[in-house]
Order: C-alpha cells, then sequence, then structure tokens
C-alpha cells in the first residue's frame, strides 16, 4: 500500500498534493533560503517520481509557468506514482531576472557548477541541496530552459547518450523531434542523474522575447503537452502517448558569436531548418545603415536558437549552431 510522500518539508498521502520547500539556509536579513516545491502523490498505484525543474536559470520563466499548468490538470487520484515540480530552483536569480544568483560572484551559474558543495559558495550550496534530495527520490528528471534575457530557442532537447535518456527523449511528443546529444557527466541535473543509471532531458524552449500573453501561454500549452506524453508513455496516467514520425539526432556544435558589434538582424526563415555552409543567418548594420557583418552557417547544420536583443556586441552569443548525425524513424 502506497504511503505518504515527503521531500523536504512537503508531505502529501496518496492521491493528495502538498507544497513546500527545500531548505538551504537564511538571508543576511533572517528569512529563510530555500527552493519551493510541489508534491502530487498519486493514488492509483506505484508507478516512477518525475522530478521536473524550473528556473535554475532565473531569466528563463518558462519553467515555473509550465510546472503550474502542469499541477492544474492532473488529478492526484488518477496519477500512479508520482509528479515533484519546482518552479524555481535558483530563487535568487529567479527574484533579479536575472541568468545566474548576482549575490554570488564566484558560482554565477547553477547549471555549471551542479551538483555543488555542501560547503562552497552560496550557489554551490544551493545545487547541492537540490541535488541530495532530487537523487534521493527521483526517477525521471525534466530541466525546463529557455533562451532567456538574450535568445530565443525553438523545441530543441539534449539528451544523455543512453538508452534511458533517448527513451525519455522520444517521449516527449511530435514537436520534440530535434535531439542533441550531451556527453556531460557533471555541471547539470541532467548529469547527475545520468551519473545513477536514470532518464533526464534538458528541453529549450521560449525566451523573454517570447512572453507576449498569448506566445507565452503558447509554450507553457506545448511543454505541458509534452510532459503529458511523457507520463502517459511511463503509464503515470491512462492515454496513449504521440511520437514524432522521425527524429533528427545530432550535437551542439557551437554557439556563433557576433564578429562586430551594431544591430542584430537575424534571418528568420532559416531557425529550426537544415541549412548549407554559408548560408546567411543574419547581418549586422552599422551605425550608417550599412551591413557590417554578415553571419554564416560556419558547415551544414542547423541552428535552432538565435539572438533576440538587437544590439549586439563584438563576440556576444548569436546563434545556437547544430549537426544533424542520423534521422531515426518510429
Amino acid at each position: 500500500m502506497k504511503t505518504a510522500l515527503t521531500i523536504g518539508t512537503a508531505s502529501a498521502r496518496p492521491g493528495e498534493r502538498a507544497a513546500g520547500a527545500i531548505p538551504v539556509g537564511r538571508r543576511p536579513g533572517g528569512a529563510p533560503l530555500e527552493i519551493p516545491l510541489i508534491v502530487l502523490n498519486g493514488g492509483a498505484g506505484d508507478g516512477p517520481v518525475l522530478w521536473i525543474d524550473g528556473g535554475i536559470h532565473g531569466d528563463e520563466p518558462e519553467g515555473p509557468l509550465t510546472v503550474f499548468s502542469l499541477m492544474s490538470q492532473l488529478d492526484p487520484r488518477a496519477v500512479r506514482g508520482a509528479v515533484v515540480g519546482l518552479p524555481v530552483v535558483n530563487v535568487p536569480a529567479f527574484e533579479n531576472a536575472q541568468r545566474g544568483n548576482p549575490g554570488d560572484l564566484f558560482t554565477y551559474d547553477l547549471n555549471r557548477i551542479y551538483p555543488g558543495r555542501p560547503d562552497g559558495h552560496l550557489t554551490e550550496r544551493l545545487a547541492h541541496a537540490h541535488h541530495e534530495t532530487m537523487v534521493a527520490h527521483a526517477d525521471i528528471e525534466v530541466s525546463i530552459h529557455s533562451g532567456g534575457a538574450h535568445s530565443y530557442l525553438a523545441y530543441a532537447q539534449f539528451y544523455p547518450v543512453t538508452p534511458e535518456g533517448l527513451e525519455l527523449a522520444k517521449a516527449m511528443g511530435p514537436e520534440w523531434d530535434l535531439l542533441l546529444k550531451s556527453f556531460a557527466d557533471r555541471g547539470s541535473p541532467m548529469a547527475a542523474m545520468k551519473s545513477r543509471g536514470k532518464p533526464a532531458i534538458t528541453v529549450e524552449l521560449g525566451g523573454l522575447c517570447d512572453t507576449f500573453p498569448t506566445r507565452f501561454r503558447a509554450n507553457g500549452e506545448a511543454l505541458t503537452r509534452a510532459l503529458l506524453n511523457v507520463m502517459r508513455h511511463y503509464k503515470m496516467i491512462e492515454g496513449a502517448p504521440a511520437y514524432a514520425r522521425r527524429w533528427m539526432v545530432g550535437q551542439q556544435k557551437t554557439v556563433i558569436l557576433a564578429p562586430t558589434s551594431g544591430f542584430w538582424l537575424p534571418v528568420p526563415e532559416v531557425l529550426r531548418q537544415r541549412v548549407t555552409t554559408g548560408t546567411v543567418l543574419a547581418r549586422i548594420h552599422s551605425m550608417d545603415g550599412e551591413v557590417a557583418a554578415e553571419v554564416t552557417a560556419p558547415y551544414d547544420g542547423i541552428p535552432f536558437g538565435m539572438r533576440t536583443n538587437p544590439t549586439v556586441q563584438l563576440g556576444d552569443w548569436c546563434i545556437f549552431y547544430g549537426v544533424i548525425e542520423e534521422e531515426l524513424t518510429a
């Protein structure tokens, strides 16, 4: 018989949902520093624990939107296993709407220093608290990311090169047909789960440029559809899962950097399309209106994310660029 599921300060009996937090420490003013979470303990029987991480980067609001949307659509009594949603992992970064914690100059980006250290800098300690809790409970993990303040990313996901990772990536559904391999063994929740033989992926959709109400809601709905499809695939809820007809499988080879400063004007038609070497992806204009530089495809590949801030400086991130190594069919 299933029993109550307690994670951090949240405890939910079978068929119920509860909110709580993972304690981390205290702020200088005395208030607690903690990671909020929602625990949904399914009442329909045993199954995996699906762990969803949002807000690892504080300028990427698609994570909390999706956690709230998914939880609102689930009946705890009809779920097998459990769903644990963390709307915001890096709370100080989220509070400042920045990629990393501005109060920590040494370990700014949580998604580069994971799993952190119990006696490290502030963000390392926050990562450590998250890591210890996640690995103790999670069977499947999905991290939700986007282009944040600087870019837009479109329906891409990174997966560890394991059979479990590939299965989870395919389970995201028909819209998620770009699968990028990750060989990292450290630095992110996905890598931590991989080291334990458990499936995890990092998904990318949206950016602050795409938070106009209708577009923002549409991105949240797309991510929610994908997670419901994952739950159907793993038989956590009733229904038949859907899959892409074919998957483009490859790697992110580079982030193309700005060759000069000026006014950034991308070519929208190439986003998430397979292009050949030399294809113009964007142009940078000088202040006299002339084209100062063309940004072109360095080799045959696929641009899956683009800078959206029109002010660009020499060396800035501009285009997320991958190569397709093979195609898989359903």
